[in-house]
């Protein structure tokens, strides 16, 4: 049993960490949730100079053509990246724990993007890969005999480049997720499924599968939470001088109506505002997160 001597020693060192906590994290949570609603021009306004708003922000949000272009390229980013990087994600675990020669070089390859900064990463894509004329992809278009320049960060290719780019990054982390989840499976199970007869495919999908429905749930939410996070370094690197360029994500948005705008994007600043795009951020992740969960809700299989 631990004494109170040992108890109080316990608490006196967990009361700094706790402190940090609360003014990093608790405090600015509890103030961005009060001042979203608020009427609040400049984020440093002091509490009294706060207008009180009710829901005026939220609303006022979906009554702005550039939030809503946000929200939908953040969704279609959301939706075909999360297929791609799972499905990818999952190829690769599949292919690396079938006992295929050098899976841990190749699994060093692929989690590489994951060790490199989004900044720098991002400046080899734009400037290697999307480059006109002599980028890697028009060069692809060439021996290919298509007709070159692409504008690949321009308007109409932009989200779809930002979407290849950010994937690219991300397949790596999920890989090694699912590469956990499968090699905690007893190869038992699949001796069976053999001198059963069963195939490549019967095994993936009655045996793997099955077992790793907490795996996809957690790579799910993974995926959700980080693109939440992580993408704003990458649409601000796919447009560092025009908000309204069609790839726009709802944090260069929130950015933006904080400090003001930049470039042909005039936009006044709207701390309040802000704020709400930040609680509606938090809210879609949880909405998204508790419908990953709600859809393999049932039981993974005893392994």
């Amino acid at each position: 049993m631990v004494g109170r001597k040992n108890k109080r020693m316990i608490v006196l060192f967990l009361i700094p960490a706790i402190f940090i906590y609360v003014m990093v994290f608790i405090y600015p949570v509890f103030r961005t949730f009060i001042m979203s609603f608020f009427a609040v021009e400049a984020i440093e306004q002091p509490f009294y100079q706060w207008t009180f708003a009710g829901l005026d922000n939220y609303i006022g949000l979906f009554g702005i053509d550039l939030f809503n272009r946000s929200v939908t390229n953040y969704l279609t980013l959301w939706f075909v990246g999360g297929i791609a990087v799972l499905f990818l994600g999952m190829v690769y675990a599949v292919i690396l724990t079938s006992g295929v020669r050098l899976k841990r070089f190749w699994r060093a390859v692929i989690y590489l993007p994951n060790v490199i900064s989004a900044i720098a990463l991002g400046t080899m894509w734009i400037n290697y890969v999307f480059r006109d004329i002599d980028g890697l992809f028009d060069r692809a278009v060439n021996l290919m005999g298509g007709q070159t320049p692409v504008m690949w960060t321009g308007p109409y290719m932009g989200l779809w480049s930002l979407l290849i780019a950010y994937c690219f990054g991300m397949v790596g982390y999920i890989m090694l997720t699912f590469i956990s989840g499968i090699e905690k499976i007893s190869d038992e199970y699949y001796e069976s499924a053999s001198i059963e007869g069963a195939n490549i495919f019967h095994k993936f999908f009655f045996i793997t599968l099955p077992l790793i429905r907490g795996v996809v749930r957690s790579n799910i939410v993974i995926w959700t939470v980080s693109l939440g996070t992580g993408v704003f370094a990458w649409s601000f690197m796919f447009s560092p001088n025009n908000l309204t360029l069609p790839f726009t994500m709802p944090p260069n948005y929130m950015r933006e109506i904080i400090f003001g705008g930049r470039g042909s994007a005039v936009i006044q600043r709207d701390s309040g505002s802000a704020a709400a795009v930040g609680i509606l951020m938090a809210l879609l992740v949880v909405v998204i997160s508790v419908a990953a969960s709600l859809i393999t809700r049932r039981d993974d299989v005893e392994m």
